[in-house]
């Protein structure tokens, strides 16, 4: 009998007036970072591009984000929208015009072309909210959390589809993504990356995809055959149950991903689909790859693979698993040039590259990470504030304030971070989470150092300082140590960890007035 997800989770973890009416700013067009460039099938019929060329606009709320697409002067002319904050259903309300087609509770790109959506400053987070991209093509959504989308309950959004694209769309580009949900149906979520009715030409590359019943689909039933061409590669498939995806028909491509903890089932090719799936890391996993729960099967071709602590069930009428020694059943012919790493180092890179928040870094195909060269014609997040070596003067306030924050690891307290001992320290309960120091009466500060602890330097890879009385952000980064900001007056400052690469743990949390 199948425990709920929510069990095996508490296991596992523990335009221009348009847009001036809404308040956004408009930025010329150039790009201002890197990427590695699109990949995969996302290269083929025409390439994909995004809103390459276009105004830059930066938006905080997803009305922001409606109004950006309602303000083009076209369907089709190309917008890149930057967004920062948190995204939920209280701020996207449906905005209308000739250029768009939007809805309320959901960020809606339908019936349009040539945008791009990126993260940028302290991160995007799209809280309960799907991204619904319908009768659309040339798309690419970037440096983006979508968390916590439910179908069922309140509040509902996108049929329960994190990112879900239905209806004739082509050409899209998903990259350095974090997917997430926090149950399977029985709680009310869905897929995190669906593919449906007529979607073509996809990539999904360096993104995180956790904590949910099913990872996503090609193809809504066994008669929905038109959907295909895609590629998922360098992605974290973490806590999932099944479909992983599940392919209906069509050809894929699954190279680099690192699978843990997949509980029922992984890769799922049935009713005549057609997967490559080479040089991946698969890990304390069941049926990894085959057809399951139908007698219409698909097809596989296999090369590189690890198979590390992976089970196998036992072949039946509607159960046909590619293990215990799986070998291949077609030749898929890739039409893009591309370059894997080896699955032995997968592991590792996956982990220092993949998501939100990771800086964009990819991989050159020898199993090191890096940060490609610009490239104008896929822009994307300008680089966050990196705090410098500078040691602040005067008294450490810190000292004998209060502290609070999130949810903390066992054995770790709030308090350990305005101790001046560097020998105890606060660790969220997860990868991410935030702490804060209070005082009974308004505090000027103007300057933090937050010191991680020995053996946890560099884990922390993106966060914001927060101003908690008014919720202002103060100051953002990529790597802890000294940040400066305008002095402010406050009873409470939080330090935000919005990224990092294990288990964070900090060890003091100082701020002085100058």
């Amino acid at each position: 009998m199948k425990r709920p997800l929510a069990l095996r989770l508490s296991a596992l973890s523990a335009a221009t007036a348009l847009a001036a009416a809404a308040g956004i700013a408009l930025t010329s067009p150039e790009a201002t970072a890197a990427t590695g460039g699109v990949t995969g099938y996302a290269t083929q019929n025409g390439g994909t591009t995004g809103g390459a060329g276009g105004q830059r606009v930066r938006a905080t709320t997803g009305t922001e984000i409606h109004a950006a697409l309602c303000g083009r002067a076209s369907s089709s002319t190309p917008i890149i929208i930057e967004v920062e904050g948190t995204i939920n259903h209280g701020n996207t309300g449906k905005v209308s015009g000739g250029s768009c087609n939007t809805a309320a509770g959901v960020i809606e790109l339908k019936q349009i072309s040539n945008v791009t959506l990126v993260g940028v400053g302290a991160g995007a987070v799209f809280d309960q909210l799907g991204i619904h991209i319908r009768q659309s093509s040339n798309i690419i959504i970037q440096n983006v959390t979508v968390r916590n989308v439910k179908k069922s309950g309140s509040p509902t959004s996108n049929g329960g589809d994190a990112i879900g694209m239905e209806s004739d769309v082509r050409n899209v580009w998903v990259d350095h993504a974090t997917l997430e949900a926090s149950g399977g149906e029985s709680e009310g979520y869905d897929g995190l990356f669906d593919m449906k009715d007529n979607t073509q030409y996809v990539t999904l590359s360096y993104s995180v995809l956790r904590n949910s019943g099913r990872g996503g689909l090609i193809g809504s039933s066994e008669s929905d055959l038109s959907n295909g061409y895609v590629t998922f590669h360098h992605n974290r498939y973490e806590n999932i149950d099944s479909r992983a995806p599940l392919l209906r028909g069509g050809t894929a491509h699954a190279y680099n991903n690192h699978y843990v903890s997949l509980n029922e089932s992984g890769i799922n090719s049935r009713a005549g689909a057609k997967v490559k799936v080479d040089n991946n890391y698969f890990e304390d996993s069941k049926d990894v790859l085959g057809t399951f729960y139908t007698d219409q099967r698909g097809s596989w071709q296999v090369a590189g693979n690890v198979f590390d602590n992976v089970t196998w069930s036992s072949p039946g009428s509607e159960n046909y698993p590619a293990g215990p020694n799986p070998q291949s059943t077609t030749t898929v012919n890739i039409p893009y040039a591309y370059t894997p790493d080896a699955a032995g180092c997968v592991p590792d890179v996956v982990r220092r590259t993949a998501g939100a928040g990771t800086g964009l870094q990819v991989s050159d195909g020898n199993c090191t990470p890096q940060t490609p060269a610009p490239d104008p014609s896929t822009p994307t997040t300008p680089p966050p504030t990196t705090p410098g070596p500078t040691e602040p003067g005067g008294a450490n306030l810190s000292l004998g304030a209060g502290a609070d924050g999130s949810s903390k690891a066992d054995g770790t307290s709030y308090g350990n971070v305005r101790d001046g001992n560097l020998s105890t320290y606060w660790s969220p309960s997860g990868s991410t989470g935030s702490v804060s120091v209070k005082w009974g009466s308004a505090t000027s500060v103007s300057r933090v150092v937050v010191r991680e602890a020995s053996g946890a330097t560099g884990v922390v890879r993106a966060w914001r300082l927060l101003n908690a009385d008014t919720g202002a952000v103060l100051a953002t980064g990529t790597t802890a140590g000294t940040a400066t900001f305008p002095q402010t007056s406050l009873k409470k400052i939080t330090f935000e960890i919005t990224s990092a690469s294990g288990t964070p743990r900090v060890a003091e949390f100082e701020t002085y007035a100058s």
